[in-house]
């Protein structure tokens, strides 16, 4: 499977707890490399995923999967946990607690393609990608540079294809993996040959003990370094900086980077990204914000690392496309543009639009996370008005009544986005913004189908509005 030999993992046997994005190709591509699987899903539709999928295969791979409950994981060489169930805080799954008591270790579908792709005998390079904010463009720009610099490339992980989805690449490729803290968390041998860190603000601290917890566990993706690599970490927060501090001592190489201070290694200055005094390629419109300057000055450090040339470089920054639900321009109507920005899910991640943009109309709210909106204080003036949707649009209004913002309970995407053109339209704002600050999953499956709602019903509006005159 993906050029992986049928007998790579032959006479080992694995335990796999979860069938979701990670966990199902996990089940498929050791199966197909000989290993013997026991898999369970505590969901009905992961255990169906998986019968789906069997049907497929050729019966001897298909005879060494099985699907049933744990009762212990004696004999077991590891456990392949989904990274969304927590094997310590805030309370350990029972699964994690048999494979401490069968005393085998609990890894990440990253690890395991480590270990495949060394033994299969490749010396492909491996990047890990981590961050609060901005891991997602950032490891698709460096795949995006690295296959125009036509060497072979695979990126996956917590992004796109799960790790153990992606092929087999010869000596000279380069796999882009992007690093959440949870796969972090359960990594044993895997070096990254360059490992990034952009940023740090408070997440996931239930499953951390807290913001220390969770700098730790962002730390490890430069675990393991040596003086034949490079770490790269942001200077835009007192977190990072103070891990850079500790970075600056080896053994791998340390650049820093920052949307627009010029005292770090890359940074980003008039639309452009400098090393030093040298500009070294211009962005374009598809990676908007300071924020984005943070972006691909990690990566333009790595492409260089990589032995990318600085043409070559410049030329792929320019071209990248830019990735869905991150500042992304849908629909323009009237003299009113409507971005969407669904994969803001944090107040931090907010921050970087509601910066950008002058004057807007904000349509923010769902499940806010630990502070609320209070840090967005500073962007406030930019604020026409806001359109609150989603479980903690109560909260949030709390945090506007108290500093003067205009905002109204919409309670829906269906309510807002309509509203939000009228008052665009009506105030001469040029942008109906949603940047929400908040996790989506109290109205919609994830914040792709949130932004996608969003894309639909302004492309209704503007259906409905065109050719409006302006007034």
């Amino acid at each position: 499977m993906n050029g992986f030999s049928p007998s790579l993992f032959s006479g080992q046997h694995f335990a796999v707890f979860g069938l979701g994005k990670n966990g199902l190709p996990t089940v498929l591509m050791l199966a197909s490399t000989g290993a013997t699987v026991q898999v369970w899903d505590d969901g009905e539709a992961g255990r169906k995923g998986l019968a789906d999928a069997l049907s497929t295969l050729a019966p001897d791979v298909a005879a060494r999967i099985t699907c049933k409950p744990f009762e212990n994981l004696n004999g077991f060489e590891a456990l392949i946990l989904s990274p969304g169930i927590p094997h310590v805080l805030p309370k350990p799954h029972s699964i994690a607690l048999m494979a401490k008591a069968a005393g085998i270790p609990i890894f990440s579908d990253a690890e395991l393609l480590y270990r495949a792709v060394r033994k299969s005998g490749s010396k492909a390079r491996f990047v890990g990608i981590t961050g609060t904010n901005g891991k997602s463009t950032t490891t698709t720009l460096l795949a995006h540079i690295l296959a125009e610099a036509k060497l072979p490339v695979a990126a996956g992980g917590n992004l796109g294809p799960a790790a153990l989805a992606l092929p087999l690449l010869p000596d000279n490729g380069v796999y882009v993996l992007e690093m959440s803290s949870y796969m972090l968390e359960r990594l044993d041998t895997l070096r990254f040959d360059a490992a990034c860190l952009l940023n740090l603000t408070p997440d996931h601290l239930d499953r951390h003990a807290g913001m220390d917890g969770y700098a730790q566990a962002k730390q490890r993706v430069f675990t393991g370094q040596t003086n034949k690599d490079l770490a790269v970490i942001g200077m835009d927060d007192a977190w990072c900086r103070a891990i850079a501090a500790e970075l600056e001592h080896g053994p791998a190489k340390c650049e820093t980077i920052s949307g627009t201070n010029p005292a770090c290694s890359y940074y980003g200055k008039d639309g452009a990204i400098w090393h030093h005094n040298t500009r070294i390629a211009q962005t374009g419109p598809s990676l908007p914000g300071t924020h984005n300057a943070e972006n691909a000055a990690a990566v333009i450090a790595i492409a260089r690392f990589l032995g990318v040339p600085d043409a070559t470089i410049a030329q792929a920054v320019v071209s990248f496309p830019g990735l869905p639900h991150r500042q992304k321009l849908v629909a323009s109507c009237n003299g009113v543009d409507f971005v969407d920005d669904s994969k803001a899910t944090n107040a931090d991640a907010a921050s970087r639009a509601l910066g950008y943009y002058e004057k807007l109309v904000w349509i923010a709210g769902g499940t806010a996370k630990e502070g609320g909106i209070a840090s967005l204080t500073p962007y406030f003036p930019h604020i026409a008005h806001t359109f609150l949707i989603g479980r903690d649009a109560p909260q949030l209004a709390q945090t506007l009544k108290e500093h003067n913002v205009p905002f109204t309970m919409a309670e829906t995407l269906e309510n807002a986005v309509p509203a939000a053109y009228t008052e665009a339209h009506l105030t001469h704002t040029p942008v109906v913004l949603l940047s929400p600050a908040c996790a989506s999953f109290d109205q919609f499956s994830g914040f792709e189908a949130r932004g996608l709602r969003f894309q639909e019903l302004a492309d209704e509006v503007c259906a409905r509005h065109a050719g409006m005159t302006e007034q």
